[in-house]
Formats: structure tokens, C-alpha cells, sequence
């Protein structure tokens, strides 16, 4: 009914893009992360703080874009 070899393969795909996107993010959040970049939007207020990274959500989603396309490519 089910094939478990393609269930398998499906869960360490995810489980490695999972890792790596981790990593990205713990080494941007270590090395000034996304909020230094140009065309951040920063708020502040009294007693509170918003910010925007309107380029670094870009740059991050062209970067998932082409992993995620490299990894179907790869399955199929």
C-alpha cells in the first residue's frame, strides 16, 4: 500500500533542507543576521522595537528558491 523506501527518502529531504536552513539562519543571527542589510525598516518606540528586513527576506527567498528547485530536481 504505502512504499516506506519513498516515505523515508521524503522525511531525510526534509529533514536535511531543515538543517540546513537552520544553520543559515544561526550563522546570519551570528554575524550581524539580516537586520544590518540596506533597506532594513526599523521602528522604536517607547518600550518597544519592530524591524523589517524587507532586502534580506528577498535575498532568503531567492536563496530557498533555487535549494528547494535543486532538491526536485534531484528526486525526480
Amino acid at each position: 500500500m504505502f512504499d516506506f523506501m519513498q516515505i523515508g527518502r521524503w522525511i531525510a529531504i526534509i529533514g536535511l533542507a531543515i538543517t540546513v536552513t537552520g544553520s543559515l539562519i544561526y550563522l546570519a543571527g551570528k554575524f550581524g543576521g539580516l537586520s544590518t542589510l540596506p533597506g532594513t525598516i526599523k521602528f522604536e518606540g517607547s518600550g518597544f522595537s519592530c524591524v523589517f528586513p524587507l532586502l534580506g527576506s528577498v535575498i532568503l527567498s531567492i536563496i530557498l528558491t533555487v535549494v528547494l528547485n535543486v532538491l526536485a530536481r534531484l528526486v525526480k
